[in-house]
C-alpha cells in the first residue's frame, strides 16, 4: 500500500470492446442492446466468471476484466471468440455482434474500485489492433502461456501504440487452430431429444417458512416443462432425492443420465424476493443462460406464476439453441432424428425458397429415423404449409393434401403434443377453415400455456378473426414470456395493430424489423394512407413495386386469411389509398 492507498500487482487484464456499436446503435438502439445483453449473460459473464475473472469496469460498448493468470485470462477470451463465432454463423454480415480482445501482463494500480496503469494501458491498445472476433496479446503473455493452451500465434512484430513510449511486441491468436490430437476431445453424448434435470432451487433466506415457496416454484417449473413434448425431464421424485445434499452439478445430472441441469436460489430480504437461475450443460460443464427475478413480495402465489411462466417458456429455446450448436459441427448424415428436426426448423425460419427445399430434406431425414415422431411429422406440414402460402409448388392443391396427412399422422401418434395442434391451427388458417382453427389453437394452449410459438399464434388468429385488440395482448405476453423471441413477431404485433387501426403502433412495431420484405412494406404504405402521409405511403408503394414488380393488390388480398369482409375491406382501401395497382 503507498502512501495515498493505492494498491500495485501484478495481473492479466483483458480489454474488450464491440466492433461497429456506434453504426448497430444507430441502426437499431433497442434490438442492439437486447443482443449484447443475451451475449452477456449467457456467455461473456459466465466465461469469465467460470475462468476466475474479475469485470472491473463495463462501458456501453467495451468492458476491462482482470484475471489472476494469462493462462486464465486467454482461456476465457478463446471460449468467447469461438462461441460468439458459431452465434453469428447464421447472423448477416452487417448484423453481427462481434468484439475485439486485447491482453497483456504488467503492473497494474487499484484505486476506487477502478485499476490504472502500463498493464491497463497496453491492453486497451492491443485490442485496438485485435481483428473483428479475434484477440491481439503482449509477448509477456505469449510467453508466460508456453504450450498451455491448445492455440497457435501469429507474430504481429513491435507495435508502435498511441501513447506508449515503447514498441510492444504483439501476437495475434489463432483461435481456430488446435494441437489436441482428436482423441482427446470429449465426444457428445448421442443426441436424442434433451434430458433435464431441475434441481430444488436453494432458500437463501434464511426463514424456514420460506421453505414451501421454494419447494413449490421448483415443482411448478418441473410440472410445465413436462408439457414440452420434446424435452425429457427427471422425475420429482429423483430430483428432489439430492434436496440439501452438497453434490455437484456434473455428479447428479451424470447419475441421473441428464444433459442439462437448473439450479438456482430464492432470497427473500424485507418486502423483496429476488430468484435467481442457471441453466448449465452438465456434459460441456458450461453455462448457458442465466436470469435474476426480483418482485416485491405482495402474492406469493401471482410471483410462483409469472416466474414459473418466464423460466419455462425461455428454457427450451436455449436448449435448442445449444443443440444446434453441437448439431452444426456435425456431418448431416450423423445427425440424430432430434437434431435433424432442430436444423429443420432453423431453415424454416430464414423463410426462403432454398432453405424451405433443405428443412423439408432435414424433416423427412427425421421421420426416416424415427416414423413415430409426432413432432416432425407436425413440422414438416409446417414447412409445406410455408411453401405453399408463399406459392414455391407447382401443384399447390397436392400440397395441401401432404400438409393433411401428415398432421392426421402427427396427431394419430400424439394427440396430446401441442405443436401438432398448433401447426394443426396454423394449416387451417390458411385454408379459411376458421372454426377448425380455433378448436386446434384453443387446444394447443390448454396443453402447452408457456410455448411462446403457441402465444404468439393465439394473438394471430384472433386479429384474423376480428378481435386484434385482444390479439395485441396475447402477442404482447408471448413477447413477455421469451425475451429471445424472433424478430418476427413484431411482424404479427404489427399487423394486428393496423387491423385494431392503431396506426403509429403499428408503424413502429414493423421498423423493428432489420430485412422487411414487400409485404412489410405494404402495411407500412397502408398505415401511412390512413394517417394521411400521401408522401411516406407513396414511398412505401414504390418500394413494395420494386421487390416484387408483379404486385397486385388482387393477388396480395389472396393471401390475406380474414375472417371478416370489413376487416379485408379496410386493409384493401389503404393499399388503394397509398397508390398500388389493383
Amino acid at each position: 500500500m503507498d502512501a495515498i492507498g493505492n494498491t500495485h500487482k501484478l495481473a492479466a487484464v483483458l480489454a474488450a470492446d464491440m466492433v461497429g456499436y456506434s453504426r448497430l446503435m444507430g441502426e437499431d438502439e433497442r434490438g442492439t442492446l437486447a443482443r449484447l445483453k443475451t451475449h452477456r449473460i449467457e456467455l461473456i459473464d459466465p466465461a469469465i466468471e467460470k475462468n476466475n475473472g474479475r469485470v472491473i469496469k463495463t462501458t456501453g460498448d467495451g468492458m476491462l476484466v482482470e484475471f489472476a493468470t494469462v493462462v486464465d485470462a486467454v482461456q476465457a477470451a478463446v471460449e468467447i471468440q469461438r462461441r460468439m463465432a458459431k452465434r453469428n454463423s447464421d447472423v448477416p454480415a452487417n448484423r453481427r455482434i462481434e468484439f475485439r480482445i486485447g491482453i497483456n501482463l504488467g503492473d497494474i494500480i487499484f484505486d476506487d474500485g477502478d485499476i490504472f496503469g502500463d498493464g491497463v494501458n497496453i491492453a486497451a491498445r492491443l485490442e485496438t489492433q485485435s481483428d473483428a472476433g479475434g484477440i491481439c496479446v503482449s509477448r509477456s503473455v505469449r510467453d508466460q502461456l508456453s504450450n498451455k493452451l491448445d492455440v497457435d500465434f501469429e507474430d504481429m512484430g513491435a507495435l508502435d501504440l498511441k501513447n506508449i513510449g515503447r514498441p510492444i511486441q504483439a501476437f495475434r491468436v489463432l483461435i481456430n487452430s488446435s494441437k489436441t490430437s482428436p482423441t482427446t476431445i470429449v465426444p457428445d453424448q448421442e443426441a436424442e431429444k434433451p434430458v433435464i434435470v431441475v434441481l430444488p432451487l436453494l432458500n437463501m433466506s434464511g426463514d424456514p417458512e420460506q421453505e414451501f415457496f421454494t419447494d413449490g416454484l421448483t415443482e411448478d417449473i418441473l410440472t410445465e416443462l413436462s408439457r414440452f413434448r420434446d424435452l425429457i425431464v427427471i422425475s420429482r421424485t429423483s430430483s428432489f432425492a439430492y434436496k440439501g445434499k452438497k453434490v455437484s452439478v456434473q455428479t447428479v445430472a451424470q447419475e441421473l443420465g441428464a444433459r442439462y441441469a437448473l439450479e438456482g436460489s430464492v432470497r427473500k430480504a424485507g418486502n423483496r424476493v429476488r430468484i435467481t437461475v442457471q441453466l448449465i450443460d452438465a456434459v460441456a460443464d458450461k453455462h448457458i443462460w442465466a436470469e435474476k427475478y426480483d418482485r416485491d413480495y405482495e402474492d406469493i402465489f401471482a410471483i410462483q406464476d409469472e416466474v414459473t411462466s418466464a423460466i419455462v417458456a425461455t428454457l427450451p429455446s436455449r436448449m435448442e439453441a445449444a443443440t444446434q450448436e453441437r448439431a452444426q459441427r456435425k456431418r448431416p448424415e450423423n445427425l440424430a432424428a432430434y437434431e435433424c428436426l432442430l436444423t429443420g426448423k432453423r431453415l424454416h425460419h430464414r423463410s426462403s425458397r432454398e432453405s424451405n427445399v433443405q428443412a423439408l430434406a432435414m424433416l423427412e431425414r427425421a421421420i426416416t429415423l424415427d416414423p413415430n415422431y409426432a413432432h416432425a411429422h407436425a413440422w414438416r406440414a409446417c414447412v409445406l404449409g410455408q411453401g405453399w402460402a408463399q406459392g414455391w409448388y407447382e401443384d399447390g392443391d397436392a400440397a395441401i393434401e401432404e400438409i393433411k396427412a401428415e398432421l392426421e399422422r402427427a396427431r394419430a401418434l400424439d394427440d396430446d403434443d401441442s405443436d401438432v395442434h398448433r401447426v394443426s391451427a396454423a394449416a387451417n388458417l390458411i385454408q379459411n377453415e376458421f372454426d377448425k382453427s380455433i378448436y386446434h389453437q384453443n387446444r394447443a394452449v390448454t396443453l402447452n400455456p408457456n410455448d411462446d410459438l403457441i402465444v404468439v399464434q393465439m394473438g394471430e388468429i384472433l386479429s384474423w378473426t376480428g378481435q386484434p385488440d385482444e390479439g395485441i395482448k396475447w402477442i404482447k405476453k408471448a413477447m413477455r414470456l421469451n425475451p429471445y423471441f424472433p424478430q418476427r413477431f413484431w411482424n404479427h404485433l404489427g399487423r394486428a395493430q393496423f387491423i385494431g387501426h392503431h396506426y403509429e403502433e403499428s408503424l413502429n412495431s414493423f421498423r423493428q424489423l432489420s430485412e422487411p420484405d414487400f409485404t412489410h412494406h405494404a402495411f407500412m404504405a397502408a398505415n401511412y394512407a390512413y394517417l394521411g402521409d400521401k408522401v411516406a405511403a407513396k414511398g412505401y408503394a414504390e418500394e413494395v413495386l420494386r421487390l416484387n414488380p408483379e404486385f397486385t393488390i388482387s393477388s396480395y388480398m389472396e393471401t390475406q386469411h380474414y375472417k371478416h369482409d370489413s376487416d379485408a375491406d379496410h386493409h384493401r382501401e389503404a393499399l388503394k389509398k397509398a397508390g398500388l395497382p389493383d
